[in-house]
């Protein structure tokens, strides 16, 4: 599973970059590449749930397969993509259907016990983080050959049909026998392996519905099923984890918004500075997801201790950002921001999956993938708002944003510490 990550981003982070540049030679004004660029946003926001909860119904192999392929799809065609129109076409299979490292996550979750999953995700991350990093070069070089954009897009396209492949290869038969081995080794066993019986059965339900009834029918059970376990999360006692999962992610991009501006304007860096300074503090998210595991052992595994410490330095160094007087209190800020953010977004989902319970982890997920969706939605409007005062207006506020989800911690840290008190109200 860490191959076919690396490889998502991998691809992804060639095509991404180029596509403003490609969209505008098509002949797209500032004002309809905006526009297409938010429609997708908007398709990834509402459809991260329904996809995340229809993995959970059907099984990881099934929906994970039609996301690599369709999302294959998307850039196949934005390969062939001579238009503005076909250009928006070309996005929305990957709108709809770009979660396939949300349900890789998933059926991590499914397969290592709740001890071992931090330090699984922070490696899962870190191996995404290398595509990431390697992509825009390769990317950059490949857009400077004639029809570089239209190659890089079949290249991306290529490198999601391999990934189907290497996901056929996967040994799903041993998927329900290995998630049953951890989760007897774990606290509440009786509590997760009837959830588990409840969800293979669910599964087997629907499978059988899948053979025997009409397709039209088919597709109704999976929709009931996705709709209720949607209303289950939405009935749940879960609001505090998703609200500091927003205010935290609105926080960071608060700090990354007019990042390489706001240098300019206060230190009179050039971009180029900037975009080096970024690359290096992604090599140590990279590093930080690699050293999870000591971390997690230095803490006893208490999730809910690590997220707190991380969110509490992060919103320490995004002030220390706001007001530094030198670039080097700059470069200090990003060196140790790159660890607290990576160890803050593993532990935020490992909260969530703890919490909310490990039978729904592809729902719980695809909920966490709409709040942050929300976050990059609105942290523009924040940043341009915050802007009109100072270029350190946006971090400033992300300062206040990051206080407010460490109070929300504080007040409800008792819940946190009891780790899996909290059920589905549909459980």
């Amino acid at each position: 599973l860490f191959l076919p990550s690396f490889q998502d981003l991998f691809g992804v982070s060639m095509v991404v970059p180029l596509m403003n540049l490609h969209i505008k030679s098509l002949g797209a004004s500032h004002t309809v590449a905006g526009i297409i660029g938010s429609l997708y946003g908007i398709m990834q926001l509402f459809s991260s749930t329904f996809v995340g909860c229809w993995s959970d119904i059907v099984g990881r192999q099934y929906s994970l397969l039609a996301c690599i392929l369709l999302s294959a799809l998307g850039y196949f065609l934005l390969g062939t993509s001579t238009s503005v129109f076909l250009f928006a076409i070309s996005r929305v299979p990957v709108g709809i259907f770009k979660h396939t490292l949300s349900i890789s996550k998933a059926l991590l979750s499914d397969l290592v016990s709740e001890r071992d999953r931090p330090l699984v995700m922070g490696r899962f991350n870190a191996a995404s983080s290398v595509g990431f990093i390697l992509g825009p070069v390769v990317g950059g070089y490949l857009t400077e050959l004639e029809g570089g954009f239209y190659q890089t897009a079949f290249i991306c396209a290529s490198i999601f049909l391999l990934n189907a492949g290497l996901v056929l290869m996967l040994p799903w038969s041993e998927e329900n026998t290995g998630n049953r081995k951890h989760q007897q080794g774990n606290k509440g066993t009786d509590r997760f392996s009837a959830k588990a019986n409840h969800d293979l059965h669910l599964k087997s339900a629907t499978s059988g519905a899948l053979a025997s009834d009409s397709l039209f029918r088919s597709l109704w059970i999976q929709a009931a099923a996705v709709m209720k376990r949607i209303k289950g999360i939405a009935c749940s006692d879960l609001w505090d984890i998703f609200l500091v999962r927003l205010l935290m992610s609105v926080a960071i991009l608060l700090y990354y918004s007019n990042f390489s501006l706001a240098l300019e304007e206060r230190f009179g860096v050039k971009p180029l500075f900037a975009g080096y300074l970024m690359s290096y503090s992604s090599a140590l998210g990279v590093l930080a997801g690699c050293l999870l595991g000591p971390i997690t052992r230095f803490y006893q595994h208490n999730t809910y201790r690590m997220l707190l410490h991380s969110s509490t330095l992060t919103c320490t160094l995004i002030l220390l950002y706001a007001s530094s007087l030198s670039i080097w209190m700059v470069i200090l800020s990003s060196t140790f921001l790159a660890f607290s953010t990576t160890i803050g977004r593993t532990c935020i989902i490992d909260l969530e999956l703890t919490i909310g319970g490990n039978e729904a982890s592809g729902t719980l997920l695809g909920v966490g993938q709409s709040v942050t969706s929300v976050g990059r939605i609105v942290a523009p409007l924040l940043s341009g708002i915050a802007q009109e005062f100072s270029p350190c207006g946006p971090p400033s506020l992300g300062v206040g944003l990051a206080l407010v989800a460490i109070l929300i911690m504080n007040v409800n840290k008792q819940k946190y510490r009891s780790h899996g008190s909290v059920k589905l109200k549909n459980e």
